[in-house]
C-alpha cells in the first residue's frame, strides 16, 4: 500500500500523433507513475483514428480502466493534414487492428472538464503534455481553484534559442507547431504561476529518429513493445532524411522527463512569454521582466535517453 501511495500521479494530454502514441507506450512502462487520465487534442491527429489508437494501446498494456477524453476546443492554425492521418496508419498494423479495446473508457466529459474534475480531486498531479497547451488553459479558465494541486508541467512546446519548426506561407519559422497551432492560449499559459519544464526544440533537436536509433529498437523485435514501436516510428522515415524536415524525439523525451535522473537533462531558469500575431505567432522569447519563469530543458545527453527508451521497451504487453 505504501508502494502505491507513493506514485507519481500523472494526467497525459497529448495530441494523437505517432511520437505522442509512443510517449503513452512509453508512459505505460513507468512503474513509478499512477496515470489518472489521457486526454487527446484534435490538433495533429484526427480525433477518432487517435482516440481509438488511444484506447488499444491502453489495453495492451492491460489499463483500459482510465478514463480517457476528447478535446473539443480547435486551435488557429491546422497542423499539414499529412501529419494527422499518421494515426490512421497506425491502427492497421495487424495487432491494432486484431487489438480489442474498452469502449467505456470514453468518458462523456470533454477533455478540459475531465482535468478540472480530475485536479479538484487529487493534489500534487504532474501534467505531462505533449501536444497544444489547450485542454489544461481552458480547464484552468473554467476552475481556477485547480492551480494548487498542479505539481509541474511538463510541456513539449516552444523554441526559445533555436529555430522553430513551422514554415507557413505567413510565418517567419521562430514557432514550434504545439504553440503555433494555439498562440493564445499559450500565452496564457505563462501567466498562471505553474512550475513548468519546457522541452522545447532547443533540447529535442539532438535527438533525431535515425537509422541507426531504429536498428537497435529493430534488434530487440522480440519484445512485443519494442516490436510495436518500430513500426509506429517506421511511418516517419519518408521524412528521414529531408532537407526540410526530420523527425525527432519531440514528446519521447518529454515523457523521459518523468523517470530520467537529473545527470540526463538540464534546465536553465527563464523568463519567457509567448507573441500571438503574424509572423510570429507562437514564439517563445526571452523577455527579462514581463514574462514567468520557466525551466527549459537546454541539454541532453543523448545517449542515456536513448539507453533509457530502449530498455523501457525490451518486454511484452
Amino acid at each position: 500500500m505504501a508502494a502505491e501511495q507513493s506514485k507519481q500521479k500523472v494526467i497525459f494530454d497529448h495530441d494523437g500523433g505517432v511520437d505522442d502514441l509512443l510517449s503513452l507506450m512509453l508512459l505505460l512502462t513507468m512503474q513509478h507513475v499512477e496515470l489518472l487520465a489521457v486526454t487527446i487534442t484534435p490538433a495533429d491527429c484526427y480525433l477518432s483514428d487517435a482516440t481509438v489508437s488511444t484506447q488499444k494501446i491502453l489495453a495492451m498494456f492491460g489499463q483500459d480502466h482510465i478514463p480517457i477524453a476528447q478535446g473539443r476546443l480547435h486551435g488557429i492554425n491546422a497542423f499539414p493534414a499529412e501529419w494527422k492521418a499518421q494515426p490512421k496508419i497506425c491502427n492497421a498494423f495487424p495487432d491494432m487492428l486484431t487489438q480489442k479495446f474498452n469502449s467505456d473508457s470514453l468518458s462523456a466529459k470533454a477533455a478540459d472538464e475531465l482535468i478540472a474534475e480530475l485536479l479538484m480531486q487529487h493534489d500534487k498531479v504532474s501534467l505531462l503534455m505533449t501536444g497544444p497547451c489547450s485542454n489544461l488553459v481552458a480547464a484552468i479558465e473554467y476552475l481556477p481553484a485547480i492551480l494548487p494541486a498542479i505539481e509541474q508541467l511538463i510541456w513539449m512546446g516552444g523554441a526559445v534559442d533555436v529555430p522553430g519548426n513551422v514554415a507557413m506561407h505567413n510565418h517567419n519559422k521562430s514557432a514550434e507547431w504545439n504553440a503555433y497551432w494555439d498562440p493564445i492560449a499559450s500565452a496564457k499559459l505563462f501567466t498562471y504561476g505553474i512550475e513548468i519544464k519546457l522541452i522545447s526544440l532547443d533540447a529535442t533537436n539532438c535527438l533525431p529518429v535515425n537509422l541507426s536509433f531504429l536498428s537497435d529498437l529493430a534488434a530487440q523485435k522480440g519484445n512485443h513493445v519494442s516490436h510495436l514501436a518500430g513500426q509506429f516510428w517506421a511511418t516517419t522515415i519518408n521524412s528521414i532524411p529531408s532537407y526540410e524536415f526530420t523527425y525527432f524525439m519531440w514528446d519521447v523525451l518529454a515523457t523521459s522527463v518523468l523517470a530520467l535522473p537529473s545527470s540526463a537533462i538540464k534546465f536553465e531558469d527563464v523568463e519567457l512569454n509567448v507573441l500571438i500575431s503574424e509572423p510570429n505567432a507562437g514564439q517563445t522569447y526571452r523577455c527579462q521582466g514581463s514574462g514567468q519563469w520557466a525551466k527549459v530543458a537546454t541539454w541532453v545527453d543523448k545517449q542515456q535517453v536513448l539507453d533509457y527508451v530502449l530498455e523501457q521497451f525490451k518486454r511484452d504487453f
